[in-house]
C-alpha cells in the first residue's frame, strides 16, 4: 500500500513544489489548500495528487479532512505567510492574528486532527515548515517573527511530547527562497516592492529547492529523525547579511 501523505497550502509556491515532489517519490498525495481551481488543475497535471479544499483557520474545514482520509503517514504543515514590515510600534494588530490564526493556530488544528492517523500508520512523520525567522529575529518582521517563533516551540513541544512514539518530528527552516506569492503579499500586492527583495541575489533558493529538502527528510529510515534543517542560499550568510551583485 502507498504512503499517504497531507500536503497544506498546496496551491502554489512550496506547498506545490512539494506535492509534485512527494507524488514523483510514490507517495498518494493529498494536496490541500483554499484555492480549489489551482488545486484542481495541480491534481490533474501530476498522478498521485488529489485535491482537497481546506481553510487551516476553520475547524470545521479541518475537522472534514480528517473524516476524509483513510490514512495519514506524513503531514506536511506548509500553510503560513507573512503580512507587513510594519515595526512592533507601527503593527496593525489584525496582521498579527492572521499571521498567528494561519501560522501558528492552522498549524496547530491540523496537528491534532491528523496525528492519531499518523500514530496509526505505525511510522508517521510531521513536518513542519517554519523560517529561519523562527530562529533569529529581525527589525520589521516582528509579527512574522512571533508567530515562526511559536510554531518553533511548538514542534520541538511535539518532538518531547510524542517521544516513543512512531513519530518522527522534523523542522524544516529556508531563508530567502523566491517564490511568486510570499512577498508579494507580504507587502500587499505592491509587485515592485516585492521584487526589490531579490535584487541583485545570485541564486535565492526556490521552492524546489526547499520540496527536495523536505522530501530527504521524509524519505530517510524509520528509525532516523531530522530534528532541523536550516536550509538558506550561498548568498545568505545571515538575516541581515546578503550578497548582492550591483
Amino acid at each position: 500500500m502507498s504512503r499517504t501523505a497531507v500536503v497544506t497550502g498546496a496551491s502554489s509556491g512550496i506547498g506545490e513544489a512539494t506535492a509534485r515532489r512527494l507524488a514523483a517519490e510514490g507517495f498518494e498525495v493529498i494536496a490541500a489548500a483554499r484555492r480549489r481551481d489551482r488545486l484542481d488543475r495541480l491534481a490533474a497535471e501530476v498522478p498521485g495528487v488529489r485535491a482537497v479544499t481546506l481553510d487551516v483557520t476553520s475547524q470545521r474545514s479541518v475537522d472534514a479532512l480528517a473524516a476524509a482520509l483513510a490514512r495519514c503517514d506524513v503531514l506536511i504543515n506548509n500553510a503560513g505567510g507573512a503580512v507587513g514590515l510594519e515595526s512592533v510600534a507601527q503593527a496593525d494588530p489584525a496582521d498579527w492574528q492572521r499571521m498567528y490564526d494561519v501560522n501558528v493556530l492552522g498549524t496547530l488544528r491540523v496537528t491534532r486532527a491528523l496525528l492519531p492517523k499518523l500514530i496509526e500508520s505505525g511510522d508517521g512523520v510531521l513536518l513542519m515548515l517554519t523560517s529561519v525567522a523562527g530562529l533569529i529575529s529581525y527589525e520589521g518582521g516582528g509579527g512574522y517573527v512571533a508567530a515562526k517563533h511559536a510554531q518553533t516551540g511548538m514542534t520541538e513541544t511535539l518532538r518531547l511530547e510524542l517521544c516513543g512514539q512512531p513519530v518522527r518530528v522534523v523542522e524544516i527552516a529556508p531563508g530567502m527562497v523566491h517564490t511568486e506569492e510570499f512577498s508579494l503579499v507580504r507587502f500587499r500586492g505592491d509587485a515592485e516592492a516585492a521584487a526589490k527583495v531579490y535584487d541583485g541575489v545570485p541564486g535565492p533558493l526556490t521552492a524546489d529547492d526547499v520540496a527536495d529538502a523536505i522530501a530527504w527528510c521524509v524519505t530517510r529510515p524509520a528509525h532516523v529523525n531530522i530534528d532541523r534543517m536550516v536550509i538558506r542560499p550561498r548568498a545568505q550568510a545571515a538575516q541581515h547579511k546578503i550578497h548582492r551583485v550591483t
